[in-house]
């Protein structure tokens, strides 16, 4: 598929669900398959209204989601239906993303689940859309790194289709797990996905700010997926407070801002997006001109750094048991980044507990590709390499994960 700029995603899934009788009690993928002319209805709106796009209702149709409504092996099969009955709805004038969303399972140490296990739950979810067919892939509401890059990992594994990515996140740019966005963009950009940006979080008027500051270092097109203002609790029902034209006037700073995919998040509804449609008739499109091309983009778990190419490395800690104890000595010097030594695939356990300490950017030192590469799916950031490996070993590592050489 070839994208042209600017694209008009859907507008919101849930509450639209709710106004045709969903009422939470049950599976909301459920529902959905037992009520397909409720979807095909919301679904077919977008696409009357402008939608270039449309989400396949999977959401919440991962395993560990599905297995908390007491739903089991029906990863498959739920994907399978529920992106057909998109197919359905987008007729051709649409394409389909398959939609991927957050566990809610959090990575050891701040969780019980290993990384390992986090991308295998997705690899079945995206094997399952992409055997539907998607013609693209939506990772969004991300809160924390790790979900984000075990996601992209896992559709990567399974399809070379475009990914989008989008994160979710409060009045300062942080995500549920703390991470800032610009992190979520430094490391999301260096695994190669094809779109970033933010989605339901607030109304576009929250969203504008955190889209300028992206705007500043990313060499992506960007997305703005907004909710349509704060919720209300108006008689007994939750009401919105952006309505189409008020959304939809905030478009313009948005696309001066760099976005190039528009939509709408919670709240939302088909006269949204026929007003962003609206709206961005003959309006040219911003071009993508990162302020800060010529630095080296890292990023811890959290914190996005830009460095100097020519930026000096220390003496390297060794990934020993006494790690811990040897990374929080390092991290009171004054160098700029931390670097890190990993000789022995045992040493790895250690490095995997003492990841998230790391409050600088990050350099591996390492002379097994196979070790540096387990180490770059448990680092939640996006690392730098000193050693001797062979550009033709290290030329995967720099696609997948960003590594910077």
């Amino acid at each position: 598929m070839e994208l042209r700029f600017p694209v008009i995603l859907d507008g919101a899934t849930g509450t639209q669900l709710q106004k045709r009788g969903f009422d939470g009690s049950c599976c909301a993928e459920k529902w959905t398959l037992e009520h397909p002319e409720a979807i095909l209805e919301i679904q077919r709106s977008y696409v009357e209204a402008g939608s270039n796009i449309l989400y396949t209702p999977t959401f919440g149709a991962n395993r560990v989601k599905l297995e908390s409504r007491g739903l089991f092996n029906k990863v498959e099969e739920y994907n399978l239906k529920l992106a057909a009955l998109s197919r359905e709805a987008a007729d051709g004038k649409a394409w389909v993303a398959g939609d991927i969303a957050p566990t809610g399972l959090f990575v050891y140490p701040l969780g019980d689940t290993r990384f390992e296990e986090l991308v295998e739950i997705y690899t079945e979810q995206a094997a399952a859309l992409e055997k539907a067919g998607v013609d693209l892939f939506v990772i969004e509401t991300m809160m924390t790194m790790a979900e984000a890059r075990a996601a992209v990992l896992a559709v990567k594994s399974v399809s070379k289709k475009p990914v989008f990515v989008s994160f979710t996140c409060d009045e300062n740019g942080r995500t549920l797990g703390g991470t800032d966005i610009c992190a979520a963009l430094v490391v999301m950009e260096g695994m190669g996905v094809d779109a970033f940006g933010l989605n339901c979080s607030a109304g576009p008027e929250e969203m504008l700010g955190h889209i300028k500051r992206l705007q500043k270092i990313s060499s992506l097109p960007l997305i703005a997926k907004a909710n349509a203002g704060m919720p209300q609790l108006v008689e007994g029902d939750t009401v919105y407070d952006c309505p189409p034209d008020k959304f939809a006037s905030y478009i313009p700073e948005l696309v001066k801002a760099g976005v190039k995919l528009f939509g709408g998040c919670c709240g939302t509804e088909s006269a949204h997006i026929a007003a962003i449609r609206e709206a961005l008739q003959n309006l040219p499109m911003a071009d993508i001109s990162p302020e800060n091309r010529d630095m080296l983009p890292c990023a811890t778990e959290k914190q996005a750094f830009f460095l100097d190419p020519g930026v000096e490395l220390g003496e390297a800690v060794l990934c020993s048991d006494e790690l811990e104890d040897d990374l929080a000595d390092a991290l009171e010097e004054d160098d700029e980044l931390i670097s890190i030594a990993i000789e022995d695939i045992r040493e790895l356990d250690n490095f995997a507990d003492c990841q998230y300490m790391i409050s600088k950017p990050l350099c591996l030192v390492c002379e097994d590709v196979e070790i540096l590469e387990q180490a770059l799916r448990l680092y939640q950031g996006r690392a730098l390499y000193e050693g001797s490996l062979s550009d033709e070993e290290l030329l995967p590592l720099v696609e997948k994960y960003g590594l910077i050489i």
